[in-house]
């Protein structure tokens, strides 16, 4: 575009790298030149357009280095340009700064595609590794945008979104593949809010946060991701955490007990066998403890007790006797 200006490199001995780069679209050499171009030119009103152009097209030679740098991918301006493009167009989750409930500022996701019918946007998590654990808890925290206060805004504004989960054993998600749309996801719930908000203020005072906690299991595979999907919602997703919960170690009824994963099912009891600590054994029946699906030991079987010549010495302890002291009588 606007071939025709050059630069006039004055500098002297300036590095031939600076040189090439300001005798190019994207140096801002060419931009000052251009500003004076149109400038000067008393019945030319179209300078700022042209400029404005310029700019757009110094960004994206830009962002073509860049990306050729960051992904070390040899790839066509021009067909870098058309899949740009591609994206732009498309209403999509964007990751954008914004602040939660104590004003501080956040990475958060958000789509607000209200105005336009059949929204179907998808949000993927990296792949997630299950570290043993049979069942997972989601505590997901966001903010949804009351529809009835959005202007003109159509039937089809929503304010739930649904959320699901892949179950796999390898890493097989990628912006090259069609995993978005095709894979097998299992829907764990429709998400509502309990809150909404009608008004959009800037410090945050208006701004209802709702925080959820789903789970789903049992797993088996080596890990999995997760997944949300809007459908015509205004809201913004601040945050995401994944855990699971487990029985600590512990030491009950001269036992010790392992940390102790919960089960598949929130209701589940998992048994841990017990092993009866140094100088103690088992009484009657084998030890052994419940771990609930809360992650709380509970209905203790058995225990242990201090074998002969030993005693119990601070709790969960089994040492040794002491000698009685003699006593010596001094009229014997």
């Amino acid at each position: 575009m606007h071939s025709m200006i050059q630069t006039q490199d004055t500098t002297k001995k300036k590095p031939n790298t600076i040189t090439l780069y300001n005798t190019t679209k994207c140096g801002v050499d060419v931009m000052d030149q251009m500003v004076r171009e149109y400038t000067v030119r008393a019945g030319t009103r179209c300078w700022p357009v042209a400029v404005f152009y310029n700019m757009i097209d110094m960004a994206a030679l830009n962002a073509h280095v860049l990306y050729q740098l960051c992904t070390g991918r040899q790839e066509r301006r021009v067909d870098f340009l058309l899949e740009l493009a591609r994206e732009l167009a498309q209403t999509h989750w964007e990751e954008v700064s914004s602040y939660d409930e104590n004003l501080n500022t956040i990475r958060t996701y958000q789509v607000c595609n209200v105005f336009e019918p059949s929204q179907n946007n998808w949000l993927l998590t990296t792949f997630i590794d299950r570290r043993g654990a049979q069942r997972i808890y989601v505590e997901i925290r966001f903010t949804v945008r009351d529809c009835s206060s959005i202007p003109n805004v159509p039937g089809s504004c929503k304010e739930t979104f649904n959320f699901y989960y892949y179950e796999t054993d390898a890493v097989i998600a990628t912006k090259s593949t069609a995993f978005w749309m095709e894979a097998p996801y299992l829907k764990v719930d429709t998400i509502a809010a309990d809150e909404s908000f009608s008004q959009v203020d800037f410090d945050g005072r208006l701004m209802k946060v709702n925080t959820e906690v789903r789970s789903f299991g049992p797993l088996s595979k080596n890990g999995f991701y997760l997944a949300f999907q809007d459908y015509g919602a205004c809201m913004s997703l601040l945050s995401v955490r994944v855990f699971y919960k487990k029985c600590p170690s512990v030491v009950q009824n001269f036992a010790i007990f392992p940390e102790t994963m919960t089960g598949a099912e929130s209701t589940s009891l998992v048994i841990a066998r017990g092993i009866c600590i140094p100088n103690s054994e088992e009484v009657d029946v084998p030890i052994k403890l419940y771990c609930n699906g809360d992650g709380e030991w509970m209905v203790p079987i058995g225990s242990c007790t201090c074998k002969a010549g030993f005693e119990h010495d601070n709790g969960n302890v089994c040492r040794g006797k002491r000698p009685k002291p003699s006593q010596t009588s001094f009229f014997g």
